[in-house]
């Protein structure tokens, strides 16, 4: 059986216990509070993006928030690419209806351009494991009504290869934020990738698609939690949804009820 990730039981169910634990709590989150100022004095809080001075830590200053093309309605109800004006809920775009994606619905914070793409190549290359704490709780935020329904959160994994030479899996560190942030359930090892594939990077959509065929699988030992659930994959971003579509339909073929999918940004192409 694959663990799932959820919160440890309440502390009401631990009367001789809940004190003591209640005091250290209060004793170590004192302690933290009072590292926290002596480093803002000598290391005053900057901006993630650009080292701007910002009023705190993990922030982004004025001038880079304005900067990100965040993704809000009206929107194609299930790709999550932006419409230029309203015409009403439950459109979807020419794309959606030309070829539907193998996910029900897809959420993204922004799109993938200035600002955004910067924050994610320094996640993702450039070893900044704690910018996943900022990106995951707008993630949250924005992908709220996805999270309403999820059943389970399940990263996008990587190759063991692949993992081996980055030394972590942006999309799971994204995925716990999501997770703690929501409380939905995570599973970080309910979804394999078991085929060594090629960069996706500079492929065209056909070639991506081809080169993701049967890259991803639900281990066995998985599917008893996938069978009959809405799962929410994650990852940190969406450019012509061939992963997704292929993560997703392995999902489907284990027994998921369907497939949403959330990430920090999304490649959107201005018709």
């Amino acid at each position: 059986m694959i663990p799932v990730e959820q919160d440890g039981p309440p502390e009401h169910k631990f009367p001789f216990r809940a004190l003591p634990f209640r005091a250290a709590r209060w004793s170590a989150a004192a302690l933290r509070s009072g590292l926290r100022g002596v480093i803002g004095i000598v290391y005053p809080p900057s901006c993630i993006a650009c080292q701007a001075a910002t009023g705190e830590a993990q922030a982004l200053c004025a001038t880079c928030w304005g900067d990100i093309g965040f993704i809000e309605r009206p929107y194609c109800e299930r790709l999550g690419t932006p419409f230029a004006v309203d015409l009403g809920a439950g459109l979807l775009s020419p794309a959606a209806i030309a070829d539907p994606p193998v996910f029900t619905r897809a959420r993204a914070v922004c799109r993938f351009d200035g600002t955004a793409r910067e924050l994610v190549h320094r996640l993702k290359y450039g070893d900044r494991v704690e910018l996943g704490l900022t990106l995951g709780r707008m993630m949250a935020q924005a992908g709220r009504e996805l999270l309403g329904d999820a059943d389970l959160i399940v990263p996008v994994p990587l190759h063991r290869t692949r993992l081996w030479s980055r030394r972590f899996n942006q999309a799971a560190v994204l995925a716990r934020v999501v997770s703690n942030v929501s409380g939905v359930a995570l599973s970080p090892l309910a979804l394999a990738r078991v085929k060594r594939t090629r960069q996706q990077v500079g492929l065209t959509r056909p070639q991506r698609a081809d080169n993701l065929q049967g890259a991803f699988k639900v281990p066995a030992g998985a599917k008893p939690q996938i069978e009959g659930r809405r799962i929410l994959l994650i990852d940190d971003v969406l450019t012509t949804g061939s992963t997704a579509n292929a993560a997703a339909r392995a999902l489907l073929r284990a027994g998921a009820r369907d497939v949403d999918m959330l990430t920090f940004a999304r490649v959107v192409t201005d018709a």
